[in-house]
């Protein structure tokens, strides 16, 4: 590549350039004290969640307990909200969303609450505004499902678990 041409895709990487737009979200704080989510890094994926906490809360171990954010939002149609453990508060403190990954569909107006499990032998504690999770919007696809009386054969058939490993 020519020198001038890999300046100016540099500078397009730099600025955006090329880019899908960014998607605007409505955000609504429902406390004096809630935080928006904030990404880590210019290329993070994820956009940290806070704990909207008046004190903080002790989780038992094994324990589920619901954690408030204190936000809602409208995400747009054909988006959304994938709610992810920090990898920090999962591999540090055994803290993570109780169902692994939660969902924030686009119609939900309601406060974006976390379920945080505590995988722990040992009781942890979440303090007001710490992170707590990731939300990560995601597209998808609308799908309808139709009912078929064989389906078309494949190379892996009906291979279960661990299948693909042994072709």
């Amino acid at each position: 590549m020519h020198f001038c041409q890999q300046m100016a895709v540099n500078e397009a990487r730099q600025t955006g350039a090329g880019r899908a737009p960014d998607i605007q979200i409505q955000v609504k704080r429902l406390t004096e004290t809630a935080k928006f989510p904030v990404r880590g890094s210019r290329f993070a994926a994820g956009y940290d969640l806070y704990a909207d906490l008046k004190e903080p809360v002790l989780i038992p171990p094994h324990k589920t307990v619901m954690i408030s954010t204190g936000i809602a939002a409208a995400i747009p149609e054909g988006y959304f909200g994938a709610i992810f453990a920090r990898s920090g508060l999962a591999a540090k403190q055994s803290l993570r969303p109780a169902n692994c990954v939660g969902v924030v569909d686009s119609d939900y107006r309601g406060e974006w609450m976390v379920a945080l499990h505590n995988d722990s032998d040992e009781p942890r504690e979440v303090v007001p505004m710490e992170r707590i999770a990731q939300c990560v919007i995601i597209p998808y696809l609308s799908v309808s499902f139709e009912e078929v009386s064989e389906l078309s054969d494949t190379e892996r058939s009906a291979g279960g678990f661990g299948s693909t490993g042994s072709m």
